[in-house]
Formats: C-alpha cells, structure tokens, sequence
C-alpha cells in the first residue's frame, strides 16, 4: 500500500505542472487583459463586452468537451489537442484586429481552453480521493501550484508591464499557453474505462435534488460577486492611482493567502461540515466586497479585503470541488465539473460582465462593488439553505 499512494502521488505532478501553466497564464491574462485593451483605445463598455467573451464560451464549452470526455473516457488526448490549438489561436492576436475580430479569436481561444481545468480536475479525480473520500490535502497541494503560477506571472506581468507598456501582451500570451501546451502533452495517457451502465449515467436526476439545486445557486450568485474582481479589479485600482507593479502586488496578496490555505486546509477544513465552509465562504465574501466598495483608497483596508481571497476563493473552491465529488461521481465526474463551470462561471460572467460594464459607465467602477456586495448576500442566504437541508446529516460529511 505505501508503494500504491507514493505511486499515486507521483502521477499527481504532471497534473500539478498543468495547473501551475494555467494558471500562470490566468494570473497575466486576466488582470492585464482589460489594461491591454484600454491601451487600445477601448472604452468601457466595449472592455465589458470583450472581458465577457471568455465567460460566454463557458456556457457551452465546459458541458461539450465534459460530455465527449465522459462519453469517450479520453480526457487527456481531448487537453492536448485543446491546448496545442488554443495555442494556434492565440498567435493571431499578435495581429492588429478590429474589435469584431478580436472576439472571433478571443471566442476560439477560450472555446478551447475554458474547460481545460474541469476536464483536468476530472482526470485526477481518482487520485486525489482515499477510501472513496475526497483528500483535501492531496487536492490542495496539486492546486497551490496553480495559486503559485498566477502569483510568479501576476508579479512579473505587473512590473514588465509597468516598465515595457502592454505592447508585449500578446507575446505573454503565447508564451504562457505553449506552456500549458507542454504540460498537458506530458501528462499520462491515461483512457477511463466505459460500461454499458456508466455510458447511460444520467445528470439530471442529481441535479433534481434540493441540495444539489441550491448548492448551483449558492455558487452563482457567489462567483456572480466575484466578477467586480475578476472584470474590473485592475481598472477599479488604475482609476484610484495605483500603478501597475501596485496593482499586481494587491491580486499577489490574495494568491498568497490563496496558497496558504490549500496547503493547510487539511487542518482547517474537517472543523466544520463542507455545506457550513459554504456559508463561511460567502459571508466573508459580504465582507470583501463592502471594504473595497468603501475603502478601495486605503490601502491597509484594501490589503484586508484581498486577504479575504482566501475564503472567498480557495476554501469555496475546494468545498465545491468535494461536493461536485460528492453529487458526481464515477461517469458524472465530466458533465459535474462542467456544469460547474457553466453555472457558476459562465452565467455569472457573462452577466457581471456586461451588467459591470453598464453601471460602471453610467454611475462609476465603484457601484460594481456595491451590486457585489448585494449578490454576496444572495450567495450567503442559499448557502444557508444548502446547510439547512444537509444538516444534521452534514455534520458527518468532513473533508478528509
């Protein structure tokens, strides 16, 4: 057996280095992208539109690639050929493109690539679980590498940036997706299996349930408030004054606070019932936003709301990674994760997008946080009806 889980624990470092190049690439994408686009010439609700572009693919990307990948049990040929032609398309933006132009490549880019984690989390799924139970200890530590590729791109990003101008942006972006590229051909050819009964698993009877059904909820209006952050952070700080290496240091915060609970999280986590971390995660983030909707000029106040990340981000995350584990199982594994996606990430950010672009424009970048700080609200009362449900019977159900 020690032989077993050593071997088990090796096979996670290949899936440990995808993580750690997508994330590196999300970690200059994401908070620059707008920066990028405003060096363009873009306005802000042109910026809206052009940020929600990734969000949009995530409404029926995540679910196609998740119901092939289940259906056919080869999960990582599918993020090889995913990732080696995201890496074709993001050549392109080195091309002086029209704004119509730009989404037509921005939309192929991220069709490809926006469920490269669900079916990655899915293809580990048996190696971060003992007993059957998922591991919140081995899961974090293959995740942290992630949270590590995002802070070492976000602080270099930030400073290259600063001291180059945004020119080379799209140069980051080839550089980091060949990494991913890379990575993603290392990992083990590994082909699940297909039975006659698992082939046919249904989804939507699990979604039917009361707790699964609020459990999507919760996480909508969850990520929904996370989109201030995730859209507009960046031109919310440019707008207050703070420079570019100011701006990566405070999204470096919350990747370090990030880290720091994936790697503890073994301890903190069996504390409570998974469904009760749901309510502590979106009560914190009530918190986060009121703060930087009020005090974003303070930087000691900011510096507090961005250590909330670790919360709002990471313990939600890997909560809902176990409950997807939970609701999901076996043949499901694809189509959870995806639905996942879709649900939490891809309505929300197509909806926060757009919506944040809208009232940013007329009413200023500050109202996005105070709408967030709304939508928390919503988050943190389905969460409670999530534990409600489960609860006494949640009591039992630990990370381990």
């Amino acid at each position: 057996m020690p032989n077993a889980a050593a071997a088990n624990r090796r096979q996670l470092i290949p899936f440990a280095a995808v993580s750690a190049s997508y994330f590196a690439h999300i970690g200059f994408f994401n908070p620059y992208f707008p920066l990028w686009l405003k060096e363009l010439g873009f306005g802000l609700v042109a910026i809206s539109i052009l940020t929600s572009v990734q969000a949009a693919t995530r409404l029926f990307a995540p679910y196609g690639w998740g119901w092939l990948s289940d259906h056919t049990g080869e999960r990582v040929k599918l993020l090889r050929y995913g990732a080696s032609m995201a890496l074709v398309c993001a050549c392109l933006l080195f091309i002086d493109l029209r704004p119509i132009g730009l989404g037509l490549v921005l939309l192929a880019m991220f069709t490809l690539t926006s469920s490269m984690m669900p079916m990655s989390e899915a293809a580990m799924a048996h190696l971060v679980s003992q007993g059957g139970a998922f591991n919140a200890k081995r899961y974090g530590r293959v995740r942290l590498f992630g949270s590590l590729g995002f802070l070492v791109t976000v602080f270099m990003a930030g400073a290259w940036f600063e001291h180059f101008g945004m020119q080379h942006f799209p140069a980051w972006t080839v550089l980091s997706l060949a990494a991913v590229t890379v990575s993603v051909w290392l990992l083990p050819d590994l082909k699940e299996a297909v039975t006659h009964h698992e082939e046919n698993a249904a989804v939507w009877p699990v979604l039917t349930q009361e707790p699964v059904k609020w459990f999507f909820i919760t996480a909508f209006f969850h990520v929904l408030s996370h989109i201030g952050v995730y859209v507009f952070f960046s031109l919310y700080l440019d707008s207050l004054g703070y420079s570019k290496v100011w701006i990566g240091m405070l999204w470096a915060v919350s990747v370090i606070v990030e880290i720091v609970w994936f790697f503890t999280q073994a301890k903190w986590m069996p504390r409570l019932p998974l469904t009760a971390w749901l309510v502590v995660c979106s009560g914190a983030m009530v918190l986060r936003m009121g703060l930087t909707a009020q005090w974003a000029d303070v930087l000691w106040v900011l510096l507090i709301a961005q250590a909330l990340h670790a919360l709002t981000f990471a313990a939600n995350h890997t909560v809902c990674i176990a409950l997807l584990s939970h609701h999901f199982p076996g043949r499901l594994r694809g189509r959870g994760q995806a639905l996942y996606t879709v649900i939490a990430y891809g309505f929300p950010g197509v909806l926060g997008g757009l919506a944040g672009g809208l009232l940013s424009d007329r009413f200023g970048l500050q109202s996005v946080y105070w709408i967030s700080m709304m939508t928390a609200l919503m988050a943190t009362a389905a969460a409670y009806r999530v534990w409600r449900i489960q609860h006494p019977a949640g009591l039992t159900q630990q990370a381990h």
